[in-house]
This record gives structure tokens, sequence and C-alpha cells, in this order.
């Protein structure tokens, strides 16, 4: 009995083949899934009255891996498996779907049929329950101002016919799980999908994850585990609240760090990386941070996640930090200017001739000319020497193929009336060209640019993303060993610097 098809069915493991078919709603490597189930204490899955919810089930592949380890861990209590198999699926694993299509799956994954009270189900659940434990019901978003009050789903995107999929996610729509399965949760863990279009201009998308973890907290479980994208770290579009919140947590017990999400889900690419996360009710302390690159661990920390107002994901980089701000300089975000210093969209077009008393623009498109009444000065650095910098990460928020950043692009410096549309950011406006040039030689530095990386999540750098870079003398240029011998950095964090960050031209 111990060698039927409960133990052999996984092999071939399909559900490694579909782990990563959209950055949006990303399918859960078995492996990985794994590797977050370990981080729960392992007697949990020796305990016949443990109860386990998925809040956003896509594959069924965290079920279906506690579903094994409790087949395991159950038997001394349970010898006969028919019995066992009966009491797990029927009363410690629960899971909510997140469309009618992955339910399928899920219940495929984890009872061995899509129709869990059939015959060809693992156990087979009475007539009234076609679902099993792993349910899916289609709800409707609830719009107002085109919106939908519960998710900020677009109504024009997603105000759907009935034969539609309305991404109308049943964990994060205003119903209590605990009395739709009249129980409470020992475990929570999951993978939620992670953003949805609100609508705006292009791919323009609201984050959703969020919303998971915090419905999942007022359930108030034992464990709550889940992998998010880790642009929570320096807030962001809809997040500065969840961030403040998590990182004052003091539940956080545990939280691995993929800087590259590829590392995590091959061959998907999410913007400023990936995380997940122990949050433990009972637990009250600092957090163990454990950085992932290449999928080797690099650096394990025990510090607290509100340090900084931001969550700095290095550890190294912490201690370079802790040297950078022990002087209390100022910090370069003293200088750099908001977003759009001369109120230019960035598809602004100017003319291609020039004209009396012009003024050179500069933007993605190259060089134009407009006149100053086209303009607001609002910073009124238009008869200054300007450094600039264009907004969006050089490369995006991917290392290269070496596994470096270079960040910074298109770094210049604009002479007196000449401007720029928003593509770009001005660093620091001088009066002197001298100056503006010993700070673009700052700027190419691997030491700034090292600094300036760990604030960032996304492909944006905005002002708020230098407060961790010190501000310079700029009667001089400035080089990186002149600056590792201002700070005192030790031989390992030099090497650490430069393996981070790609050499500019």
């Amino acid at each position: 009995m111990e060698n039927s098809l409960l133990q052999n069915v996984y092999n071939p493991d399909v559900l490694s083949c579909i782990a990563n078919l959209s950055s949006d709603e990303v399918f859960t490597p078995p492996a990985l899934a794994n590797k977050m189930i370990d981080m729960l204490p392992q007697e949990l899955f020796e305990n016949p009255d443990t109860t386990f919810l998925d809040p956003c089930c896509k594959s069924g592949v965290f079920l279906r891996e506690i579903a094994k380890r409790l087949i395991k861990g159950l038997k001394p209590q349970i010898p006969d498996l028919e019995k066992r198999v009966e009491h797990i699926f029927s009363k410690q694993l629960f899971g909510v779907a997140i469309t009618e299509l992955t339910s399928l799956l899920s219940r495929r994954s984890v009872y061995c049929s899509k129709y869990p009270n059939s015959q060809f189900s693992a156990y087979r659940f009475p007539e009234n329950k076609p679902q099993g434990n792993i349910i899916y019901q289609r709800i409707n978003h609830t719009w107002q101002n085109g919106k939908c009050i519960y998710c900020g789903a677009s109504q024009n995107e997603y105000g759907r016919d009935s034969d539609l999929e309305t991404y109308a996610y049943l964990s994060i729509h205003n119903v209590d799980l605990k009395k739709l399965f009249h129980m409470k949760f020992d475990v929570i863990i999951g993978n939620p999908p992670y953003q949805l279009s609100d609508g705006g201009n292009a791919a323009s998308a609201k984050p959703l994850y969020h919303y998971f973890v915090e419905q999942a907290k007022k359930l108030n479980p034992r464990y709550l585990c889940m992998i998010i994208p880790a642009r929570w770290y320096s807030g962001g579009k809809g997040l500065d609240d969840f961030r403040k919140n998590m990182l004052n947590d003091i539940h956080i017990s545990n939280l691995i760090d993929y800087s590259n999400s590829s590392d995590c889900f091959p061959g998907v690419n999410i913007a400023g990386g990936v995380c997940y996360f122990l949050w433990d009710r009972l637990y009250n302390g600092d957090c163990k941070i454990i950085n992932i690159k290449g999928n080797q661990e690099i650096s394990e920390a025990l510090r607290p996640l509100n340090e900084y107002p931001i969550f700095i994901r290095d550890n190294i980089s912490v201690e370079i930090i802790h040297k950078v701000l022990r002087l209390k300089k100022d910090t370069m975000d003293t200088i750099v200017k908001s977003r759009n210093s001369f109120s230019l969209p960035s598809n602004y077009n100017g003319d291609n001739k020039s004209f009396p008393n012009a003024l050179t623009m500069l933007s993605s498109n190259g060089i134009s000319y407009i006149s100053t009444k086209e303009i607001i000065d609002r910073d009124r650095i238009l008869d200054k020497y300007k450094v600039i910098i264009t907004y969006a990460m050089s490369g995006g928020n991917k290392p290269s193929s070496e596994g470096n950043y270079q960040i910074v692009s298109s770094l210049k410096v604009l002479n007196p009336s000449e401007v720029c549309t928003e593509t770009f950011l001005v660093l620091g406006a001088f009066t002197c060209l001298s100056e503006a040039n010993n700070l673009v030689s700052y700027v190419k530095t691997n030491f700034f640019r090292f600094l300036l990386l760990q604030t960032l999540t996304s492909i944006h750098i905005t002002k708020n993303s230098f407060v961790f870079v010190p501000l310079q003398d700029f009667s001089h240029p400035w080089t990186d060993e002149m600056l590792y011998k201002k700070y005192n950095l030790t031989q390992e964090e030099i090497n650490f610097i430069e393996s981070m960050i790609k050499p500019m031209e």
C-alpha cells in the first residue's frame, strides 16, 4: 500500500514545467515551495490537528507538498494509509483557487483528480463536495468611480462578460475565510498574484500581493509564509503603508531575499527581485535576513527590519552604509531635483531647427529646440550647468549576464539655456562647469552607484533614491580609491562593491 499511486503520481513533476508562465501570476516550482515549507516547525506535520490554508492556489503545489509531509509525519498516529489520507485531505488541507482553471489544476495535483468526489480521487469526498477543500467561487468586483474598492482593478479592464475571468480574487474581496471553511487556520502559505492592470497608461499596473498578506494576518494564524515581489522594500505605488507595516512587524522571524528573481523563478524577470518570509504570531524580535544569489546563500544576519525608512536587502551593504553615515554628512538627496524640473513630458516635441533665443531641449528622441515660454524653471537652474541621468535605471532592474549593475545611463552635463524632458533626472546644478564635471566623476564611481542601488527595487530613480549617497566637496574630482579610503572600507567590502557594480566607460 505504501508504494501506491499516492506516492508515485508526481514523477515526472509537471508542476516544474509550468512554474513560470506569467510575471503577474507566477507558478511556484516544487523545489521552491519546499524551501518555504522547510521554514515551518516540522513537528507541525506530526500533528493531526494542524490546519493549512493556501489562499491563492495556482498549481496546488504547496498543499501537495504539505500532504506528502503529513502522510509521512502522521504514520505513527494513523498507521493505515487510506485512513491517513482521508484525515489529511478532509480535515487539514484547504485552499482557495484564484481562477477556475487553477482550481482544476490544483485539485488534480493534490487529489489526483480535478473532481474530488469521483472514484479517481486519492480521497473521495462526499457527493455534495465536488470541489473538495480547494474551492473556487466566481465573484464580481465592487466598482466605485471606475475602480474596485477592494483591489483597485480598473472597471474598463475587468468589468467583463460572465463567460470571462474577472480576476476578482476571493481571498481579498470581503469574504470571511474562517466562516467559509468554518475553522481557524494554523498555517497560511502561498504565492499570491502580483498585480493587475489599473487602467493607466501603457502597462500600468497596481500591486496586489500586499492585500493577500494583510488579509492573511487578519486571520491571525500561528504561522504565515508567502513569497512576494521585493518592491515593497522601498515602498512605491500603493505600497508605502504596507512597507511601514512590514518593517515594523516584530513577528517576521525570517526573510529570504533574492535580488535576481531568475534565481528563484527561472526565466521570469520581476523588477526588484523577490522574497519570502515567515511570520510567527508568537515571535518578537529581530529578523534573520538571508541573501541568495545564484542559488547560493551569500550572507546571513540577525537585524531589525526597521533600521532605516527603507529596507536594505544586502547584509554586507548594511555594514558599508553604517560606515558612510557615521560621518553624519549631508546626502545627495539634498541637491538632487525632483522629477521633471522643466515641466516637459517625455513625449514633448520641439523644433528640429534652432531659432533666435531658442533653448536646446534633450529628450529620448535627441536634440530639439523650444522657446522659454514652453518651460517652467521650477528650480531656477536654467542658467546653470546641470548634471543629468535618465530617470529609468540602466538595463532595467535586472543584473547583466555577469551578475552586476551599471544603474546610471546617459550621464551628461547640460549647459546654461539647455533643458531636458522628464526622461531625465537632474542630480545637481552648478554655476561652475568644473564642479559639474566633478559630480560626473563621482557618479561614475562604483561607490556612488553601489549606494544608489541599495534603494532601488524598481527601474525608476528618484530624488529619494539618493538617501545613502553622501554629498561630497565638488571642488575636485573623485575616484573609488579616494572614497574607499575616506570611508575606511575593508578589502572584503571593496570586493563586494566591485562585484555588484559594472564599471562605466
